[in-house]
């Protein structure tokens, strides 16, 4: 290798769809994140929503998780990035 370059990364296709989609990866691999802000209601408040929540089983959905692995967020928003104009894909 010649000083002063970089060769790209060989292509990982058990963490990525294609070589376009690593390099995607690579490109935001600095991105950094906030937490989500957990909020937290009283039994009396915003009662029809909470209920709504309950009834569409979706508790877990808006509990914010304790840890996350930043890597594995960057691997999803990498490969779900399209690749093509007008291609809207989302599978990761």
């Amino acid at each position: 290798m010649v000083e002063g370059t970089s060769a790209a990364p060989e292509f990982d296709n058990h963490r990525f769809r294609s070589a376009e989609h690593q390099q995607r990866f690579e490109a935001i691999k600095g991105w950094s994140f906030h937490r989500e802000r957990r909020v937290q209601l009283s039994d009396n408040e915003y009662t029809d929503f909470q209920e709504e929540i309950a009834r569409r089983r979706w508790t877990s959905l808006v509990t914010p998780m304790a840890k996350f692995d930043p890597d594995v967020v960057l691997e999803f928003y990498g490969n779900v990035w399209p690749t093509e104009e007008g291609v809207r894909d989302m599978r990761s």
